[in-house]
């Protein structure tokens, strides 16, 4: 029984693992567009009173088995990441939640670097992203120089995917519970781009240190080089200091033994910037101070931090950054 199907079972036993959108959030549209694997799906979130002009575009990118309504709140499972329809309505910004392509195991995911990642769909998903961005553009006022992607576990790897591919495109990406593929079908960075890594230290599974990505004893799906090695990388190509600057959160009591730690190469906000967000003793979860995810799930997936709301803390990385920012 795979990952997603486990939490479903579990999800009336999952003790506030309640999907509610509450007041002052975005308006969801679901969209469809044509690409040559077929027509594919995805949901736009608009502010309810939009200002004219140019306006930041937030690509979310589910994990594997996920899909778009569920990374928007909307339906079975709570998501940390539809705080992302406040920030929305808040900031003028405008959020794109595709659905991903079926795979070989018949759930949703995304075709990101993994070349050991099997059951992973063969869909061109960076043309899919690129597609989505051209008409946000031409069609809701995107602002060419503000686009943004945040993928959480699958949907993070393929973020680091499209900061390989589409780099000049994109001002930064986040990803939560996520790494660089060890066994790369892609071709190595070439142009720096800022970058916000989520993770946790116990995340069960996407290693913290590296390794085989899988679920207790289902099939692997791939490989990953380490979540600091993965920063690295990053922290070079763009040139910053090899020293951090670090900040610990105010820990709150709902974080348990969880602890979320800052380390930020680079001073200005407005340039080039790669932060790691360690979640010490975290697991394979997004940290929320709002969206609590239920016992079910810290049971299988590990300990979720209440430190950092994540999609607030991913638009204050994002919000003062630009395209084409060179070292």
């Amino acid at each position: 029984m795979r990952l997603h199907a486990i939490l479903k079972l579990l999800f009336a036993a999952a003790c506030g693992a309640i999907a509610i959108q509450g007041a002052h959030a975005a308006t969801i549209t679901p969209l469809d567009i044509a690409r040559p694997e077929g027509k594919r799906h995805y949901l736009l979130g608009t502010p309810d009173n939009i200002a004219p002009g140019k306006r930041p575009l937030v690509i979310l990118l589910h994990g594997h088995g996920g899909w778009a309504d569920q990374v928007l709140g909307q339906k079975d499972i709570v998501s940390p990441l539809s705080v992302w329809l406040r920030i929305a309505d808040r900031e003028q910004v405008l959020v794109a939640a595709p659905d991903g392509a079926k795979g070989d195991d018949g759930k949703q995911g995304w075709n990101d670097c993994r070349s050991d990642a099997f059951t992973n769909p063969r869909t061109d998903d960076v043309g899919l992203i690129n597609a989505i961005i051209d008409r946000a553009i031409a069609e809701h006022d995107a602002d060419p120089a503000r686009i943004y992607a945040m993928g959480m576990s699958n949907g993070g790897i393929m973020a680091f995917r499209l900061a390989l591919e589409i780099a000049p495109r994109l001002a930064g990406i986040a990803t939560i519970g996520a790494a660089m593929a060890a066994k790369s079908a892609c071709p190595p960075a070439r142009q720096p781009v800022s970058a916000l890594i989520v993770s946790g230290t116990k995340d069960p599974i996407v290693p913290y240190g590296g390794g085989d990505i899988h679920f207790a004893l289902l099939r692997s799906r791939g490989t990953v080089i380490g979540v600091e090695e993965s920063a690295a990388l990053w922290r070079q190509l763009a040139q910053l200091p090899a020293a951090p600057a670090q900040t610990e959160f105010e820990h709150r009591a709902a974080s348990g033994a969880t602890r979320a730690l800052r380390l930020l190469w680079g001073g200005d906000p407005s340039r080039l910037q790669v932060e790691l967000l360690k979640i010490e003793e975290g697991g394979h979860l997004e940290p929320s101070i709002s969206k609590r995810l239920g016992w079910a799930y810290t049971v299988l997936l590990g300990a979720q931090n209440a430190d950092v709301e994540v999609a607030e803390e991913a638009w204050r990385f994002f919000k003062d950054k630009r395209a084409g920012l060179l070292p």
